[in-house]
């Protein structure tokens, strides 16, 4: 089993598997918060720029860290009917669930984002990163913003997904890039030596750091 002394040194592994399929349009965009470390090191070894997209996932309505779903910017939406159907969610509690992370996606763009304009990824490739894939929901909306807002091609880069995420992703993203795909996953957090949750300070150093 792989493990990440912690997410910069996770995002100085996976950047040499991207490098092959770097042009010169290349964007990578990082899921805040931690997600936005890894790709930092992902944008500065490919000397491309970095930025954000911008998701929130939908908790379960008594396990907020389970997620069920994900809003992305753009009004893109993505629900785990599956698990929504299995945990019996009635329609009420995923209303209210939905309620709060818009909250939460709101907060987040005013925080990130400010008064600067999305980038334009129209005709661009795009690299989406995040720490690592548990339910997948929040990396879907992430390639479901990056898709309507006009991307030419997708990848898909995490440190660390379960075996055989190539067969929920394949349709989301052209191309599907990880360091390690363990047979036995449980939580993307077993997989690292420092896991601490990443702050917004973190998140908007980074960000400057890239920009300048």
């Amino acid at each position: 089993m792989t493990r990440f002394r912690d997410r910069a040194h996770a995002g100085r592994r996976l950047a040499p598997l991207l490098t092959a399929s770097a042009r010169d349009d290349t964007l990578v965009v990082g899921l805040p918060r931690g997600g936005v470390i890894v790709a930092g090191e992902v944008a500065a070894a490919l000397d491309v720029p970095l930025d954000v997209i911008i998701v929130q996932k939908i908790g379960h309505p008594d396990q907020p860290e389970l997620a069920i779903g994900a809003l992305g910017e753009n009004g893109v939406r993505v629900l785990e009917d599956g698990a929504i159907s299995s945990l019996g969610i009635t329609t009420d509690s995923l209303a209210d669930a939905e309620e709060r992370a818009t909250a939460e996606l709101s907060r987040r763009i005013a925080r990130f984002r400010g008064t600067t304009s999305p980038p334009d990824l129209a005709g661009r490739h795009v690299v989406v990163v995040d720490d690592g894939i548990a339910t997948g929901a929040t990396a879907a909306a992430a390639c479901g913003v990056a898709r309507a807002a006009g991307a030419d091609r997708i990848t898909l880069a995490m440190p660390v997904a379960p075996r055989g995420w190539e067969h929920r992703f394949d349709e989301l993203a052209d191309e599907l890039v990880a360091v390690d795909t363990p047979r036995s996953f449980g939580s993307v957090g077993r997989f690292y030596v420092d896991f601490d949750q990443t702050t917004d300070a973190e998140v908007l150093a980074a960000l400057a750091a890239a920009r300048s």
